[in-house]
């Protein structure tokens, strides 16, 4: 399994990454977003709420260990994890806080729900869905009481959905996680088709266990993305726009309400034909753009695979126009260009283009 270290100065970039969920990092309709669902939790249930925010940079163990993650699991490999040392990772999800969490509980406690949020970091596509800093939350309640089972989880996502997204419809499929027993996923409608917005299971035996807590304790699990939860409380169509710093925009992300679109500007694309590895994927491309782009992939609206031709499929002429290696493929990449502030000129949209192709490109010469 491949383990790529980040230099200081990528990490120096991440960690500067603004924590939407963070009331000290700023206001921002998300903080309002986890208040409205952990104000339903409480009220249903009446337990002890315990909002735990952890470190960014965590140990692995407690990223993968402690939740049960194989030793092989591909989430581990470096195409999806953002390793600092050969102990340490950049949390890839907000789980990574839940047993440190699950260790704090007093021994006067019998029946709490952990709440964990904050932002996360991701190797994805670039859309208007996806983002490699994404927000989420994790909600785990465990209690001595009672045993929590199926109908406790069911009645959780219930009151999850409707503080979240009122009035919305939902839908449960089965999914398997390393640290949940009878796994859902979680996914509610939007118009004509269905969005997941988070999974959930009874919580694993063995990450209470391995937290300190004995046989009494039983709980449930859930993790929920907020970004995308956000998105369809307000109707808002690009992900980028909760971080926007246009005024208009900004503004409105402060609070619950429906987005009111700003004007939109012209989208710039460019289709790019490009060498690569036979096993690079979209979420690898985009990753790749955002490293050489840094903070000017906020005028990156989308990266698209249009389509991926293997290399010995691909005519002599072709293979050496793209200076094409062995074991590479042909992919046609669209980039849309797009900024949610301001118009792009010409200019700056072909030398985005070009920065993209550089980026991307693995051929022996460019085009």
């Amino acid at each position: 399994m491949s383990v790529r270290i980040l230099s200081p100065e990528e990490v120096a970039r991440a960690l500067a990454v603004r924590d939407l969920s963070d009331p000290r990092e700023g206001a921002h309709a998300i903080q309002r977003l986890v208040d409205d669902i952990l104000t339903a939790l409480r009220r249903a249930w009446a337990c002890d709420v315990l909002v735990h925010r952890g470190a960014r940079v965590v140990d692995i163990a407690e990223n993968y260990d402690a939740l049960g993650y194989e030793r092989d699991a591909i989430t581990r490999d470096a195409r999806y994890t953002r390793y600092l040392t050969r102990t340490q990772m950049l949390r890839s999800h907000t789980s990574a806080m839940v047993p440190a969490a699950l260790r704090s509980i007093g021994n006067g406690a019998s029946d709490v729900l952990i709440a964990c949020p904050g932002v996360v970091y991701r190797r994805d596509a670039i859309d208007r869905l996806h983002t490699g800093t994404p927000h989420q939350l994790d909600l785990w309640r465990v209690t001595r009481d009672r045993p929590l089972a199926g109908g406790d989880l069911k009645e959780m996502i219930e009151l999850v959905v409707r503080a979240a997204l009122p009035g919305a419809e939902w839908r449960i499929v089965p999914r398997v996680h390393p640290y949940t027993d009878d796994g859902l996923q979680i996914d509610v409608e939007n118009g004509d088709e269905w969005v997941e917005i988070g999974e959930c299971g009874l919580a694993g035996a063995h990450v209470l266990r391995g937290a300190g807590l004995d046989v009494q304790w039983t709980g449930l699990a859930m993790g929920l993305g907020l970004d995308r939860l956000l998105m369809l409380r307000k109707g808002v169509a690009d992900i980028r726009l909760l971080r926007a710093t246009d005024g208009r925009v900004a503004a409105q992300m402060r609070d619950l309400s429906l987005y009111r679109p700003v004007s939109n500007r012209p989208a710039v694309v460019r289709d790019l034909s490009i060498a690569v590895a036979a096993d690079d994927d979209v979420e690898l491309l985009g990753d790749r753009v955002r490293e050489a782009l840094q903070t000017d992939v906020d005028c990156v609206e989308a990266v698209e695979v249009l389509s991926q031709t293997p290399g010995p499929a691909l005519p002599p002429i072709a293979r050496e126009r793209l200076g094409l290696r062995p074991g590479q493929k042909n992919v046609l990449l669209r980039v849309v260009l797009r900024h949610v502030d301001r118009t792009l000129t010409r200019q700056e949209a072909n030398s985005l283009r070009d920065r993209v192709f550089g980026a991307v490109h693995a051929g022996e010469h460019g085009q």
